[in-house]
């Protein structure tokens, strides 16, 4: 018999598994409808009849759907994405820099807006209803209503434009650039991702916060004796974490999905641009695999911060 809390995990991995099955099927049915032909893109509009037939019996294009899938599911699950349409190597050596590249830009985003947006969503609580609470309140609200893209264009226009000329505007990476400059290409869109990150968490913290600080056992604190700046920290924080571990788990799926628009602003090398190319081109094989990692990622964080709320909150153990 296992452990109850094993349990949970196990049947939480088995759901997640089916969840990626499903949403295998449904990736693979939407670029198979995509409108357009794989061989047509690759060989051109002045390609012959038998030159468009014969590269789809090259690549496989001429077979069952159902053929199609089993061999790409059966390829997956032995590691191996399939081949590019257009360049002909492995989608996995493709994707490869254009993951690390994203891969980066996520790492760099996240560790700066989740400390962030707790900080100030736990200050907002502490200073509620006075200046400081206001300001940020409404200031987040208007980050909030933004879409990346306008954050984006914003932020190249007062730091890398007309106002102030700091960092570039664009994007490109190159191996070759000293750790410093490439540093500098990461400014923008870190940024960018943070302004429009952040928001959700902060809001979110700062009401549980909140709820915590009005909560009875606070109140016996306070008439205990004990000063505010080690309620706050010794039992307010810990108590309102919880709740904010789902948001915190969205905001990094947000930024999984968010990260191909802000890649698409800055002409970021990331796979936004990975991506787009795969969807002018009908390379099939690298969209597939593109979109499945990606609900691979939204599948494992969900997973992550469900056990993660368990174990931050001993009413949960207790109930596992």
């Amino acid at each position: 018999m296992l452990p109850p809390m094993l349990r949970l995990v196990v049947w939480r991995v088995a759901v997640g598994a089916m969840t990626l099955l499903a949403l295998s099927t449904l990736i693979f049915g939407a670029t198979q409808a995509l409108p357009g032909d794989a061989a047509v893109q690759i060989l051109g509009t002045h390609a012959t009849a038998e030159q468009i037939v014969a590269l789809r019996t090259t690549l496989g294009l001429d077979r069952p759907v159902i053929v199609q899938y089993a061999a790409w599911l059966t390829g997956i699950l032995h590691g191996d994405f399939g081949n590019s349409l257009t360049g002909g190597q492995s989608v996995a050596t493709l994707i490869a820099p254009h993951l690390f590249a994203s891969a980066m830009l996520l790492l760099f985003s996240f560790t700066t807006a989740v400390p962030l947006a707790l900080l100030l969503g736990i200050w907002s609580a502490v200073k509620r209803d006075q200046l400081f609470d206001h300001v940020c309140s409404g200031a987040l609200l208007v980050f909030a209503s933004l879409p990346e893209f306008v954050i984006g264009i914003g932020l190249v226009v007062v730091f890398a434009t007309t106002l102030l000329r700091l960092f570039p505007p664009v994007s490109l990476l190159s191996p070759e650039d000293p750790i410093g400059e490439q540093l500098r290409y990461l400014v923008l869109p870190v940024a960018t991702l943070v302004v429009a990150s952040t928001p959700y968490v902060a809001r979110m913290m700062r009401a549980s916060m909140i709820e915590v600080l009005d909560s009875d056992y606070i109140a016996m604190a306070r008439l205990n004796g004990i000063d505010e700046r080690t309620i706050v920290f010794n039992y307010a924080i810990r108590n309102a974490i919880p709740a904010s571990i789902q948001v915190i788990a969205l905001t990094l799926i947000y930024l999984a999905g968010g990260i191909v628009v802000v890649e698409a602003v800055f002409n970021y090398p990331g796979i936004g641009v990975a991506f787009i190319d795969a969807v002018r081109y009908r390379d099939l094989p690298t969209v597939q695999c593109l979109s499945l990692m990606i609900g691979a990622v939204y599948v494992l964080t969900n997973l992550l911060a469900d056990i993660a709320v368990i174990l931050c909150t001993p009413r949960l153990r207790t109930q596992w």
